[in-house]
């Protein structure tokens, strides 16, 4: 048995073995041109007033709860256990109740972890929003006293 298996080993090592031919084209080389915007946007700079008091919404997304909340410039405020302070707020000089912003640093009461820090817009609160696993905090409105 042995001997017949060397046998079909070595009749199949010296059959000569068949070469595939592979054909090499040169393809024409694609011009690629670079892609220019059609239209330039325009960016309109608003003038903004700094105000001193700003309105501030919270939710529990758990139970549902909602509470507004104003804060002083400066100031510090306790939405359901997060410490939000109110670095600075602004809002368009020509739209009083128009898009306001504002900064603000929000923070755990108990071992004050950080978990936003920036500035946050009240027509859109999804653009740069608190990440946090059951509250949400927001910003309605920026007003002068």
């Amino acid at each position: 048995m042995k001997r017949l298996i060397t046998l079909a080993f070595c009749l199949l090592a010296s059959a000569p073995l068949s070469a595939q031919t592979i054909s090499v084209e040169e393809l024409d080389p694609v011009i690629v041109q670079p892609r220019v915007p059609e239209s330039r946007e325009r960016v309109e700079r608003i003038e903004a007033t700094e105000g001193t008091l700003t309105s501030l919404r919270g939710l529990d997304k758990v139970n549902g709860k909602s509470v507004d909340v104003e804060v002083q410039t400066g100031g510090t405020a306790e939405i359901f256990g997060l410490i939000v302070t109110l670095r600075e707020c602004r809002y368009p000089t020509e739209n009083p109740s128009g898009d306001a912003f504002a900064y603000l640093t929000i923070r755990d009461r108990q071992d004050g972890k950080v978990f936003f820090d920036g500035w946050m817009i009240a027509s859109s609160p999804a653009l740069n929003a608190l990440d946090h696993r059951r509250y949400d905090v927001w910003v309605l409105r920026c007003k002068s006293t």
